[in-house]
């Protein structure tokens, strides 16, 4: 569930995000030009980043931008040094970048399956092995990893994705670990659940998959705000809003229910929409649109709404296991 808001100040803080020029990345720049941080964007397309870079001047953030790819490791360690070039220091990193292609396993072609890994999993360690060495020169710092609730869950027909998902959840409770030595530097992994962004979009689809964002998934801007209290109130763990715990939560307690519905969700999708094969965002940088939110398959409900059914759903959840206790 979200942190509450806090009124520490960030303002002048030097704050990166990768993956930047579109959905949550895009959120999360507008989330900290709102605060008064400096900001360096950072993501494949640079027309993309430029326009980003207009939306954050335009609330009167100071900020650049620097075409990067996350997947490539010298790329990473020229974008520290630039920003180290710019503003001296380095507050804040926000691992965003990321794609996603879904498929049955072996129609996907294997270029596109490491590129996913490289992106993914190898991107987040990049910035992770380029950026903690600043957090001990400084002896303070916060790394975000906006990892998704599939490093919970597995996602079915996205198996690959999956993988990264759960690398990269591995990958960071062990250098929580090792940097809990040092009091001020904070490693902070978040767990949304699907987006209402342009991620699917630009995702890869393979197996005739051709589906939209479904109508209760969560708002980029909440996943965004999330960051920005990490920034302030850090936490090793943390899910953006209830829908994204209560989808944890289930899980946990009916794993193969749970899995078989996706599964069987994907295939009927399958069956129904036999879209053409779509490579997305995987080798080429993030096309149109470059904006927050993306297309849902149905009008999107009001907040108050997701909130009385994520609500009714607790509550069933809750009267289930109490009975089911009973009977034990």
């Amino acid at each position: 569930m979200s942190l509450f808001q806090t009124k520490k100040s960030i303002s002048g803080k030097v704050v990166v995000i990768t993956g930047a020029s579109s959905g949550v990345g895009l959120a999360t720049a507008i989330a900290f030009a709102k605060e008064g941080c400096k900001i360096v964007l950072a993501a494949r397309g640079e027309e993309a980043l430029k326009k980003a870079l207009q939306e954050c001047k335009d609330l009167g953030a100071t900020v650049v931008y620097k075409t990067t790819d996350t997947s490539n490791a010298e790329e990473i360690e020229e974008l520290v040094n630039f920003t180290l070039k710019h503003f001296s220091q380095i507050d804040f990193w926000i691992n965003n970048a990321g794609v996603m292609a879904s498929g049955k396993f072996e129609e996907i072609p294997m270029e596109v399956s490491e590129q996913v890994i490289k992106t993914n999993l190898m991107g987040y360690m990049h910035s992770a092995y380029y950026v903690l060495p600043v957090f001990k020169k400084q002896e303070k710092g916060i790394l975000i990893n906006n990892v998704s609730i599939a490093g919970y869950m597995p996602a079915p027909f996205s198996a690959v994705y999956s993988a990264t998902k759960y690398g990269i959840k591995g990958l960071m409770a062990g250098l929580q670990s090792e940097y809990s030595i040092y009091p001020e530097i904070h490693i902070c992994n978040i767990y949304p659940q699907v987006q209402q962004s342009t991620g699917n979009m630009h995702s890869a689809k393979y197996s005739g998959l051709d589906f939209k964002i479904p109508p209760f998934a969560a708002d980029p801007t909440d996943t965004a705000q999330l960051m920005v209290n990490l920034t302030k109130k850090p936490k090793n763990d943390n899910f953006p809003d209830a829908s994204s715990y209560l989808l944890k939560s289930v899980h946990d307690f009916f794993p193969q229910i749970i899995t078989n519905i996706a599964h069987t969700a994907m295939r009927v999708m399958m069956k129904m929409k036999h879209g053409e094969e779509d490579e997305g965002n995987i080798l080429k940088p993030s096309g149109e649109p470059h904006q927050i939110y993306g297309e849902t398959s149905l009008p999107v409900p009001s907040k108050n709404t997701k909130r009385i059914v994520t609500l009714g759903v607790v509550i069933g959840f809750g009267l289930y296991m109490m009975k089911k206790g009973g009977k034990n």
